[in-house]
């Protein structure tokens, strides 16, 4: 259609979202499919929250709050900064969006002009590349491989970066790898962007609290505080308080790009709902026991895929140190032929052979910029995803 913006043409929708879309097409058409597309926790809103939401609402709380979110809510995520990250963030240096890919296009918008290149460590979030090439810029992609643990080198780095370079987008845990960074490796990283004044950094910690094998969490801007002017931290409460339907994001950053955002967010959406808002409040300020108890099942269920997938013909799979995908190596199903005869010569054609033959949702590795790989998500039922081990166990068992 001629009326549709010729931007939109370079833009792809969502890969996980489209592979939960075809797994509930099967489903209407009567097909028993597993959807491991989407990644969500699959545990109710704590009930004080909810609690919390049904409060505000019979206050009063339903009107428009500031651009930038509620006092309360900025004073909790900077008490949460503090408390659980050590770092030193006023309210005028936070902002609230709808959920922290509303914070990641708006720090886009405000600050990328045609051409600017973003750096993308490959793994990537699906959404990535396709928020920086709506907005105008140019995803720059840094191959980071298995056999670096899926993480990025100071090497791959420096040779990424150029003069027209405008940001570097970190995400740890990963998505869809669950790889972490040592405090050692973000320093190196570090070393390589203070010799870069142009850069500015976007650390995305939304599976913070989804670590596993007794590991701790460091946020960027706590291992290289002399970056804090460049650097904006993303978080919110949709993983570790299985809250994402509530859509709360945040993010803390330097006072003139916080203000830019605003800008955008107050032009766009005005502001987060103020129930939610308030809802959010509760989760941060309130008892923490459950993100340990979700984060416990969480690496339950990773030790069962693991197992699961462990000497299976044609997959690898490294134990991910944290978020809740299993980033699944299929190089050994490439060039194997199903049972009627197709050729699988990618990780969409694997993919598109366990949806309809092994009845799994899986998304391909080439949505996340590395191949080849298809990503589960492990936010599901233990009895669920012994189901689907076993499928996918079938299904490679008819390749030839």
């Amino acid at each position: 259609m001629t009326y549709i913006a010729s931007r939109l043409s370079i833009v792809k929708p969502s890969a996980s979202m489209a592979v939960s879309q075809a797994a509930k097409a099967l489903r209407a058409r009567g097909v028993d499919v597993i959807d491991l597309g989407l990644g969500e926790p699959d545990f109710p809103t704590p009930a004080h929250i909810i609690e919390a939401a049904h409060a505000a609402a019979k206050a009063g709380e339903t009107l428009y709050t500031a651009a930038t979110g509620t006092p309360a809510l900025r004073e909790a995520v900077a008490s949460k900064f503090r408390r659980e990250n050590g770092l030193d963030y006023t309210a005028d240096d936070i902002i609230v969006a709808n959920g922290a890919k509303q914070i990641i296009f708006n720090a886009l918008m405000a600050t990328l002009e045609p051409g600017d290149e973003v750096i993308l460590p490959a793994p990537y979030f699906v959404s990535y590349p396709e928020m920086v090439k709506l907005l105008g810029g140019t995803p720059v992609i840094a191959e980071c491989p298995g056999d670096a643990g899926f993480r990025l080198t100071p090497e791959v780095l420096e040779a990424a970066i150029t003069p027209r370079s405008k940001w570097l987008f970190l995400n740890m845990p990963g998505n869809p790898s669950g790889a972490v960074y040592s405090e050692d490796e973000l320093k190196a990283l570090g070393t390589v962007l203070a010799k870069h004044p142009q850069v500015l950094i976007l650390s995305d910690e939304i599976y913070e609290h989804i670590l596993f094998d007794g590991r701790s969490f460091l946020s960027f801007g706590k291992a290289c505080p002399e970056l804090r002017d460049r650097t904006l931290i993303v978080n919110g409460v949709a993983k570790a308080y299985a809250m994402t339907g509530w859509r709360v994001g945040y993010a803390a950053g330097p006072q003139p790009l916080i203000k830019a955002m605003a800008t955008v967010q107050s032009q766009s959406v005005t502001s987060v709902c103020a129930i939610a808002q308030a809802a959010a409040v509760a989760a941060l300020n309130g008892p923490q026991d459950m993100v340990a108890e979700f984060r416990a099942a969480f690496e339950r269920r990773r030790n069962l895929v693991v197992d699961g997938l462990a000497g299976m013909n044609g997959v690898t799979l490294s134990p991910p140190e944290g978020a809740f995908y299993a980033y699944i190596g299929c190089a050994g199903l490439i060039g194997r032929k199903t049972p009627k005869g197709v050729v699988l010569n990618d990780d969409a054609a694997v993919a598109t052979y366990l949806l309809e033959e092994g009845r799994v949702a899986a998304v391909p590795g080439a949505a996340y910029g590395l191949s080849p790989y298809f990503r589960i998500s492990t936010a599901t039922a233990d009895a669920v995803l012994t189901e689907a081990i076993a499928r996918i166990k079938a299904a490679i068992s008819e390749l030839e």
